[in-house]
């Protein structure tokens, strides 16, 4: 099926419009109409310009690098033996396993291979056998993500947890954590430390707990990976260097990944439970884009990106970058805010949009750009 024809399939004829009906009226038809031709409009040109075909060179050459790169630290490891100098192989270890992470991610959004068992073996290998996540366990709470991004009650990423994302979140909250959620921006970074961890500890839960596919193939790459690692630790480290070690990988491994992921949506509009919009003002409005050169691109996986990416899941990471114009000139077309920031700005962003998450009463975020968006 084509994107167009998937999309055409996408419009909700029961969708409310401006006025809170459940029936649409014929302005409400016409104008979701409209706003699907223009995203049909827009992918016609993204194809035209070739962005969709696959790029296996680009991919195999970073295969390849990060492959050599983790067996070379591992070689370097065992000729360095009981050092502190470990420390400084940990440190290169978490940049290669983010790389990792972010080939896996590419690769579970089809954007590697043509076949999609390709694609998801690919996935499932790097996640596994050479980051320790589950690949399963992350499918299914991605793909709810891609779907509704910044929906209450339909993205995983904004519902409770231990930072509140939303204010229904943050009012729920009593005792301890009501009193630290007015500052959780604060806390935001140094928990990042914790998110390898947790990575891993969510990924051990779902294989154990529920029904996955190949879940005896996750668990073999899961556990053979992270059982490995911790036994190479302790045979070539004794326990203090050994425990080092790991919280230096984990600890910066997490802070990098969460890095990226942090600006992509944290601070743009929340969409409530019941709210429908159109598919791309759904993606471009709840998405941030960070500018930078190479470096960026390498830094933060191509998810600098963020816009093109929600639009075209499957698009490979090196045409995102040769996306960026034409969507951004189709949606100063079109009149949709496109978002683009410094990383420091959507830092920025991301901690006082938290705090103010937390402080009762002061919801001035959550009145634009959206509802401004559709006044307009």
């Amino acid at each position: 099926m084509t994107t167009d024809r998937m999309l055409d399939r996408r419009a909700d004829p029961g969708a409310r419009d401006d006025s809170g009906s459940a029936h649409p009226t014929t302005s409400a038809v016409s104008r979701r109409v409209r706003h699907v031709s223009t995203y049909t409009e827009l992918s016609h040109r993204v194809r035209t310009a070739g962005l969709l075909r696959r790029r296996y060179g680009y991919y195999w050459s970073r295969i390849t690098a990060a492959v050599l790169a983790f067996v070379g630290i591992w070689v370097a490891f065992a000729f360095l033996g009981d050092s502190w100098f470990q420390l400084i192989l940990a440190a290169m270890l978490a940049v290669v396993l983010a790389q990792f992470g972010f080939l896996g991610h590419d690769s579970a959004h089809r954007q590697i291979f043509r076949s999609n068992r390709w694609n998801e073996w690919g996935a499932r290998v790097m996640s596994g056998v050479f980051v320790g996540l589950s690949y399963g366990w992350w499918q299914s709470k991605h793909n709810r993500h891609h779907a509704n991004p910044n929906k209450e009650d339909a993205d995983p990423d904004v519902g409770p947890g231990v930072l509140a994302f939303t204010p229904a979140v943050a009012d729920a909250r009593r005792g301890l954590a009501a009193r630290l959620t007015p500052r959780q921006g604060y806390f935001f970074f140094p928990l990042l430390l914790l998110e390898g961890l947790a990575l891993h500890v969510a990924s051990i839960q779902t294989i154990l707990r529920q029904p996955l596919k190949h879940r005896w193939v996750e668990a073999l790459f899961v556990g053979g990976r992270l059982g490995g690692y911790v036994t190479v630790l302790l045979v070539v480290l004794p326990p203090g260097k050994a425990a080092a070690f790991f919280g230096v990988q984990m600890g910066l491994f997490g802070l990098l990944l969460g890095g990226s992921f942090a600006p992509n949506h944290i601070g743009m509009p929340i969409v409530a439970p019941d709210q429908k919009i159109d598919f791309l003002r759904r993606q471009v409005l709840m998405s941030r884009n960070i500018r930078g050169g190479l470096a960026m691109d390498f830094a933060l996986g191509g998810l600098n990106y963020q816009i093109e990416h929600h639009l075209f899941p499957n698009m490979p990471r090196p045409n995102l970058r040769k996306a960026r114009p034409i969507v951004r000139a189709h949606c100063a077309e079109h009149k949709v805010t496109y978002t683009e920031t410094s990383l420091l700005g959507a830092y920025r962003s991301v901690v006082r949009y938290l705090n103010q998450v937390g402080l009762r009463g002061r919801r001035d975020t959550f009145r634009c750009p959206l509802a401004m968006e559709f006044r307009g």
